[in-house]
């Protein structure tokens, strides 16, 4: 069965922390021994509240980051964003972007995907200026810090845009590619800073 056939029978289901946890458990399952797998589990409370599918997502936004304001006036550092939007396209950052627009205020949006932007742009525009949010795909955002270009420590929130569906209904971890991109990005430093209590994770 196809999976666009599967989802259009069934109605849509808001993702919930249990499902993120289920999937690094499957996906590292066979590899890792129990140990490794459990400290990869995060507990409760480093997921900030789930969107319930009612949400738009500024409002999601406002919702989990009440006082953005301050947050935002408080980041000075380069290199590094206070909250990084993880979605599976270029496409989809975009609308995110454009969607986001009752929340941001005066903060500086980076685009972090691959299409018709270089990496060393991103490194250059990091590195010069202060950013508050970057939206973009797994792959560009792990390859950002892998290259030093980008620095977690002043990241406060990760939303992932779980529900989403593209036109073949398929969420952004329905897509294999996307998917090992993101939990090797968790796994790189996200899960730890989560469990260390300084990164919140948003399923949106």
């Amino acid at each position: 069965k196809k999976i666009s056939d599967i989802l259009q029978k069934s109605a849509p289901k808001p993702g919930v922390p249990a499902d993120l946890q289920n999937l690094l458990s499957q996906h590292f399952a066979g590899n890792r021994s129990v140990i490794e797998i459990e400290e990869l589990k995060l507990s409760d409370s480093c997921f900030l509240p789930a969107n319930d599918l009612s949400h738009s997502f500024s409002s999601y936004l406002k919702e989990i980051c009440p006082k953005w304001a301050k947050l935002r006036r408080n980041h000075k550092e380069k290199k590094s964003l206070v909250m990084l939007v993880i979605c599976s396209s270029a496409l989809r950052s975009l609308e995110l972007i454009k969607s986001m627009t009752a929340f941001k205020g005066d903060c500086r949006v980076l685009k972090l995907f691959a299409k018709h932007i270089k990496i060393k742009e991103q490194m250059n525009m990091l590195e010069k200026g202060v950013f508050h949010i970057g939206v973009g795909t797994p792959g560009r955002v792990k390859a950002l810090v892998e290259q030093d270009g980008l620095c977690l420590s002043s990241t406060k929130y990760m939303i992932l845009d779980w529900n989403w569906r593209d036109q073949k209904l398929r969420r952004m971890m329905d897509i294999p590619e996307i998917k090992k991109e993101t939990i090797d990005l968790l796994e790189m430093s996200i899960i730890k800073l989560c469990r260390e209590g300084s990164v919140k994770l948003g399923l949106f």
